[in-house]
């Protein structure tokens, strides 16, 4: 095949799609393809009884980045949803992000300084000290009846560990205010795009230098060899572990399997996320999806969302980054950068879990680079 595209970006997920408008803006031609039938990668939405269905999970954007955040309005208007989930523990209620209404009713405290004391003599009673693994670091942060009752179930249900097999960072992100706020995100920029994200990428990948072909997995051989040399660059969004075809062994992820319904009701359970935190309830979370859009449609869709490890012919969502994972990481980051004329970007391309923010950032930084050096 002969050389007619200066780039070649396979996957027209969110990394995928900013890298090639940023360097069609620049006057390349760009060969954007995909396995799937649809672009938008796993932040893609389709309308269903005139509700935008998050298909593979809930996606909010949040971000503090001003230039990631101005980006993207150039390709969509953002409403202002604010994320607010519920912890369902054996049908008793809990305000999420932890926050004095989660301590008020956790505990019945009414001021910052109980519920901090409270955290502190439980963290005390347990012996804490210096957090070695998530159970641990859950403890120091809210103490051991909110670990018990509303991160221990839910965590091992999605990572499929014991939360003592975990590391401390996973939840070092976890928010907890001794205020009554719950807005999930304490970032300045938040929303859902109006319309959904399959139309923003669209937007993002209208582009007279931008050629998108669907139903292409650049890993099947006869597509490989079809597309090799039809580009001066590849820019690879898929598993940097499956690009070398698991040479190494396997990197982990996990996946997430959804049960999708539509109800005939207009209100099922009155907020867009409802996480059940015990571990006899088989999924993780309840999603209505018309409340990321403060929809008044008649019917109502609900996603009940079941995680799972990761195995041949899934979708990996969630890079499993324990010691031994990073190890083999570090082996396959070893050889894509002995490859010539290849990126690797994006959550899977890098194996790293990445914010949609970050994921702009990443290949808005990567174009940067890119054009340094020309």
């Amino acid at each position: 095949m002969s050389v007619k595209y200066d780039y070649l970006v396979v996957g027209a997920g969110l990394y995928g799609a900013v890298f090639a408008r940023l360097a069609a803006e620049e006057g390349r031609n760009v060969l954007v393809i995909d396995k799937r039938d649809h672009i938008a990668g796993n932040i893609y939405t389709k309308e269903v009884e005139g509700i935008q269905v998050h298909q593979y999970g809930a996606h909010i954007f949040h971000t503090n980045d001003k230039k990631v955040w101005e980006y993207l309005n150039r390709f969509t208007e953002f409403n202002r949803f604010t994320n607010s989930p519920v912890a369902n523990y054996h049908g008793e209620l809990y305000s999420l992000p932890f926050n004095m209404y989660t301590f008020y009713q956790m505990w019945g405290v009414t001021t910052p300084q109980q519920a901090e004391e409270m955290i502190e003599k439980q963290k005390k009673a347990a012996g804490i000290g210096e957090p070695r693994n998530l159970e641990e670091q859950a403890i120091s942060l809210v103490g051991t009846d909110i670990y018990e009752k509303l991160i221990k179930g839910y965590t091992q249900k999605q990572w499929g560990r014991p939360c003592s097999e975990l590391p401390a960072f996973i939840i070092r992100r976890l928010p907890v205010r001794f205020t009554f706020d719950n807005n999930y995100f304490n970032a300045l920029y938040q929303g859902i795009p109006i319309g959904g994200y399959t139309q923003m990428v669209k937007n993002i990948l209208d582009h007279g230098n931008i050629t998108v072909e669907l139903g292409t997995d650049y890993l099947v051989p006869e597509n490989r060899e079809r597309l090799t040399g039809s580009a001066d660059c590849v820019v690879f969004t898929g598993p940097v572990d499956a690009y070398f075809g698991y040479c190494l062994g396997a990197l982990s992820y996990r996946s997430v399997r959804f049960e999708t319904e539509v109800l005939d009701m207009p209100n099922y359970q009155g907020n867009a996320a409802v996480n059940y935190t015990d571990s006899e309830t088989p999924w993780t979370r309840i999603i209505e999806h018309k409340w990321f859009e403060f929809g008044g449609q008649d019917k109502t869709v609900i996603s009940r969302e079941y995680s799972a490890e990761w195995k041949p012919g899934d979708e990996p969502y969630y890079p499993v980054n324990d010691e031994q994972n990073q190890a083999l990481y570090e082996k396959y980051r070893a050889m894509a950068a002995e490859e010539k004329n290849v990126i690797f970007g994006g959550r899977l391309g890098e194996y790293r879990y990445y914010d949609m923010d970050k994921t702009v950032a990443s290949a808005m930084e990567k174009w940067e680079e890119i054009s340094l050096t020309r």
